[in-house]
């Protein structure tokens, strides 16, 4: 299925974003996806002590929206952030709203990371009015893949359960709710239109996420965090970008809960997230670094930065070189190759099939964990 690549329009966030610091992020399309540096968005698949049952098949549908939304809603939280800034007017603070959803009743809460980042101020509000604060120096998050995990001093709260993404079928009805324009938590009905969606990280790392399901059901600012829920009320998305472009509508993006899971163990049990690393910049190859570097293949990755002491420069690897396959995988963009990385563990052998000039070679690269 062919991937659609999406940038954030941050002058966009600025003008339009109607709950201020965070909230539901806006992304434009375009039409190339480049990579300037090397992204790794992948979660190396270590065993982790933190274990988050998940639904193996769909559940059993409920009877109808109203029913989804009881089920959830008490799971769902108002999350009210305060963000220092200096001016030359002195010192002052920035409010935003986003959303979450209560992981497990001992206090665990989900969001994007885009929703608390650079906060110095995080309060969680229950459904009841409860408002808990959350200590910022513990909160465990990850920019690259925009999840962050939130613990409040609480027990007994209502967690909701979490569904396996990949059951979903283009169609099938899905309803998002969160605190919608940080005005409390509302709820909104569509289907998925997409899976396997690529959009590029709403928190500016200029990172790729990957299996991401595109919905039309209405995403607003302030959705940001809240959960995506199939019609059993299992999370299968975390609800994190928009499309906002003129004559586009109804195109809301979330983060598969089968791509989230993964990440969320890490940062409860280790509090980072770890990633195969193979140091490099790259770039698509295209009309004009052919023209410019007088390239004998019109198809690859440009190789643009080998970072010293790097598994790719201990592998061989050399500015210019324009890397084919990766892993067994044929590789023709930037994205492609991150995409094929982040498929990688940390310590595996790798092939790498590339060209130097107009002869084609192999290496062999051993991936280690992305310095942190």
């Amino acid at each position: 299925m062919k991937r659609r690549f999406l940038a954030v329009s941050l002058a966009l966030v600025l003008a339009l974003s109607l709950v201020t610091t965070s909230g539901c992020a806006l992304v434009a399309r375009v039409e190339k996806s480049t990579s300037p540096t090397e992204t790794t968005s992948t979660v190396n698949a270590t065993t982790s002590p933190v274990q988050i049952p998940v639904s193996t098949n769909a559940g059993q549908p409920l009877p109808n929206v109203a029913d989804v939304v009881a089920l959830v809603r008490p799971s769902v939280v108002q999350i009210n952030t305060e963000t220092t800034y200096n001016s030359y007017f002195g010192q002052g603070t920035q409010a935003g709203a986003g959303s979450g959803w209560i992981l497990r009743s001992d206090g665990y809460i989900i969001t994007n990371n885009h929703v608390i980042d650079g906060a110095s101020k995080v309060t969680v509000v229950l459904e009841d009015g409860t408002a808990l604060d959350v200590d910022t120096s513990k909160i465990a998050a990850d920019p690259m893949s925009d999840i962050a995990v939130l613990k409040v001093n609480a027990t007994g709260l209502p967690a909701v359960k979490v569904g396996n993404s990949d059951k979903l079928r283009v169609g099938d009805w899905v309803v998002a709710i969160g605190n919608s324009l940080g005005e409390g938590i509302r709820a909104t009905m569509g289907i998925i239109s997409l899976q396997n969606a690529t959009v590029q990280d709403p928190s500016g790392t200029g990172q790729d996420l990957y299996g991401m399901l595109e919905t039309d059901a209405a995403i607003n600012p302030g959705n940001s965090g809240g959960p995506l829920v199939n019609m059993a009320g299992e999370v299968i998305g975390i609800t994190n970008a928009k499309i906002s472009a003129v004559g586009v509508e109804g195109t809301g993006f979330a983060i598969s809960s089968n791509e989230a899971v993964p990440i969320i163990q890490q940062l409860m049990s280790l509090g980072y997230v770890t990633r195969p690393y193979l140091g490099i910049s790259s770039y698509t190859v295209d009309a004009y670094a052919i023209a410019q570097l007088g390239l004998k293949v019109d198809k690859g990755v440009l190789l643009t930065r080998i970072t010293t002491g790097s598994p790719a420069a201990k592998a061989g690897l050399q500015t210019y070189d324009v890397v084919v396959k990766f892993n067994g995988q044929t590789v023709s963009t930037s994205s492609e190759l991150s995409n094929a990385i982040y498929k990688a563990k940390v310590g595996q052998q790798v092939e790498i099939v590339f060209y130097r000039g107009a002869s084609e070679m192999t290496v062999m690269a051993s991936l280690v964990e992305k310095p942190r």
